[in-house]
């Protein structure tokens, strides 16, 4: 991916990097928030924690369902998490590379997302970039109603 688009967002969360970084990987925390939609009903969260393994997240929303697929190729608690994704109606084997970094802060953590798509992608930029800033925004509530 030479002349890949790289999206980046940082955000800020009051709450201990390992919290950040297992809730990305504990399918009854993701399942609140990674891919997660207002109007949608989560269906499926499977979640195979460990280099190599994968994940698939389905919501039923108004449209149809929507797929969501995770293949873990960098998990270093608490600081990176590294997956390629693809969400239907990707064609098979069209993966984009997404790194988690996690940084701990004073009060809290900071994580920055980076997300790597193929120019052939350009098309979703934006709604990439929103899509995965409501993510984060919906981690946060999630961590705030936890409370721990």
């Amino acid at each position: 991916m030479s002349d890949a688009i790289v999206l980046t967002i940082t955000r800020e969360f009051a709450a201990a990097p390992e919290r950040v970084f297992d809730a990305w990987l504990d399918p009854a925390i993701a399942g609140r928030f990674l891919f997660a939609t207002p109007d949608g009903m989560m269906q499926t969260v499977e979640i195979d924690a460990r280099v190599g393994g994968q994940a698939l997240i389905v919501e039923r929303r108004a449209g149809g369902d929507a797929r969501h697929r995770l293949r873990f190729e960098e998990i270093d608690r608490p600081r990176r998490l590294v997956f390629l994704f693809s969400a239907d109606p990707a064609e098979a084997g069209q993966w984009t590379r997404v790194a988690i970094d996690i940084a701990p802060g004073a009060a809290g953590c900071t994580l920055t997302l980076t997300h790597q798509m193929d120019p052939a992608w350009a098309a979703y930029e934006d709604q990439t970039r929103k899509g995965w800033t409501t993510i984060l925004e919906g981690l946060a509530r999630t961590l705030e109603t936890d409370n721990g």
